[in-house]
């Protein structure tokens, strides 16, 4: 996730791109060859989306839901980076949506604050974002977590435009990524895929930690880590191969050569070129797994 480290790097990567010194290597470890071939989008479908309040048990959770405009799709949980729900990830979402989805954007700080509570990624480390932040983070748990899980999921089949003969999808950044394995943990019988794009926290030795949860679900993951989140915990990839191997999860482990954040679209460090192939391989597990 990010923090003070994540950051430096960051600053040091941009200085040296701006130079033209920027380089990096990739590993890639597949564990089931099934969704290695990139896939393009099933089409760019005209979107209708419209703000809307999922009651959990904690409150009311405020959201966006984007939709194609006809028929019915299967349905994706998006959840934010640190910075929260914001014009980013609506567009975000929107986009999503134009590929086939029924997509459900969420403020996964609900409990203490509607969005947005930032306009941008930017905004999180000035000494106001930082002050708004920090205790809507403390009240984020993984049990709470998992019990929006359950909640978003009903709501989504609840909705017209949701196709429940299909399995649900979920994609988080940063913070977001190990909310993915846990919306997958949560209702195993009917999310099918989970994508991590440059997930913090992801492996621990708590029972909770996602890494140890892969065994108890019934999803095909993608991990897409990023160059200084691995040089930070270069055990980590290695790990949550392992773990998906030995649970018999499809998982595609992947370091890309881009920094922490680079996919998301108001992020200083946004990498295009590498952002859309991390889309294309979202999309590729989507179309194999829903």
């Amino acid at each position: 996730m990010c923090d003070e480290q994540t950051e430096a790097d960051n600053a040091a990567w941009l200085n040296r791109r701006q130079f033209g010194a920027a380089g990096a290597s990739m590993v890639v470890l597949a564990t089931i060859p099934a969704c290695s071939v990139a896939q393009s989008a099933p089409g760019d479908l005209p979107v209708k989306g419209r703000a809307v309040t999922v009651t959990t048990p904690d409150g009311k959770a405020d959201a966006w839901f984007y939709a194609p405009e006809t028929g019915k799709h299967p349905a994706v949980i998006m959840w934010p980076d640190i910075a929260g729900l914001r014009e980013a990830y609506k567009t975000m979402a929107s986009r999503l949506a134009s590929a086939g989805y029924a997509v459900l954007v969420v403020n996964h700080y609900y409990r203490g604050a509607v969005a947005p509570v930032l306009d941008s990624l930017v905004a999180w480390r000035t000494p106001e974002g930082q002050a708004k932040l920090k205790p809507l983070i403390a009240g984020i748990t993984p049990a709470g977590t998992m019990s929006d899980a359950k909640a978003f999921v009903a709501w989504l089949d609840a909705q017209a435009e949701v196709d429940t003969a299909k399995k649900i999808g979920t994609c988080g950044y940063c913070m977001g990524g190990p909310y993915t394995v846990r919306t997958a943990y949560a209702v195993p019988a009917r999310v099918g895929a989970a994508a991590s794009f440059h997930g913090g926290g992801l492996v621990g030795t708590e029972a909770d930690s996602p890494v140890n949860l892969l065994a108890k679900t019934k999803a095909s993951f993608l991990f897409a880590i990023a160059q200084n989140d691995d040089a930070s915990a270069p055990d980590d990839k290695t790990a949550l191969a392992a773990a998906a191997k030995s649970a018999g999860r499809p998982a595609e482990v992947e370091v890309y050569p881009a920094q922490h954040g680079w996919c998301t679209i108001d992020a200083p460090i946004y990498d295009k070129v590498q952002a859309d192939k991390a889309w294309s391989r979202m999309l590729a597990l989507y179309a194999a797994s829903l």
